[in-house]
């Protein structure tokens, strides 16, 4: 744990940005924690640096991306047909399968430096799914877990129409963080029949607009949830300075 723990963390809001430069611009930030870290060795418990945490929201052109334990048979649609849907295909450092973000989905990718607030990976899992749950709860949604499956879903008592509204995918070398969640507020949901997301074929995704019957304000959606996310957390949100 570090000894001097900071739970400031910078909000970025990237809005509409192509999936590799967003992954190239968290890279850069993952890096530059970690080579505060490889000072840290180095030091005293008094000569100390502090590390940043930053906290990304964005939207994506149409994307697949695949984890790296994940199965590229789950893309179903061939490499050479992308261009056609006006979609682009990438292999991630990230863990899970395969997934989709497009517009209309508020993608989040915390980096964070773990030891900042706890060192506990399935409780930083958990966190994140409980600030969509609560979330989806200001929109009368109830949604949940379901046992061995990352994300929240809908319906998780019903083993036939359980729903999947938010996945996650996380990278951490050194408790700290980067890549996150994919929450699923006006997408065109017909994206997902070109996968099989996440590689769970037997369960479908909803939207948090067809849960309700209606377009949803994304930028409401995305305040609602960055006030859970810092409830959860404990963070102490600041003007993103980078």
């Amino acid at each position: 744990m570090n000894v001097k723990q900071n739970k400031k963390t910078e909000f970025i809001d990237l809005d509409l940005i192509d999936y590799k430069e967003a992954w190239d611009y968290q890279l850069g930030l993952f890096d530059r924690i970690l080579k505060i870290k490889a000072q840290n060795r180095e030091l005293s418990n008094d000569d100390q640096l502090v590390t940043d945490n930053y906290l990304i929201f964005c939207e994506h052109p149409h994307v697949f991306t695949l984890g790296k334990s994940g199965d590229e048979n789950n893309l179903l649609v061939k490499k050479e047909q992308l261009d056609s849907i006006s979609a682009s295909y990438y292999p991630t450092n990230r863990g899970g399968d395969i997934t989709y973000h497009g517009p209309g989905q508020i993608v989040g990718y915390p980096v964070i430096d773990m030891e900042n607030f706890f060192t506990d990976i399935h409780k930083y899992m958990r966190f994140l799914e409980e600030a969509v749950i609560q979330t989806l709860k200001e929109y009368g949604v109830v949604s949940g877990r379901i046992p061995g499956l990352t994300g929240v879903w809908i319906d998780t008592d019903d083993e036939k129409n359980a729903r999947k509204i938010c996945a996650l995918g996380v990278k951490t070398s050194r408790w700290v963080t980067m890549h996150g969640f994919a929450f699923n507020v006006n997408p065109d949901l017909k994206y997902f029949d070109y996968i099989v997301p996440c590689g769970i074929d037997d369960k479908a995704v909803t939207s948090l607009e067809k849960e309700l019957g209606r377009k949803v304000d994304i930028r409401e959606v995305e305040k609602i949830l960055l006030a859970k996310i810092i409830e959860q957390f404990g963070m102490q949100l600041v003007p993103a300075v980078v």
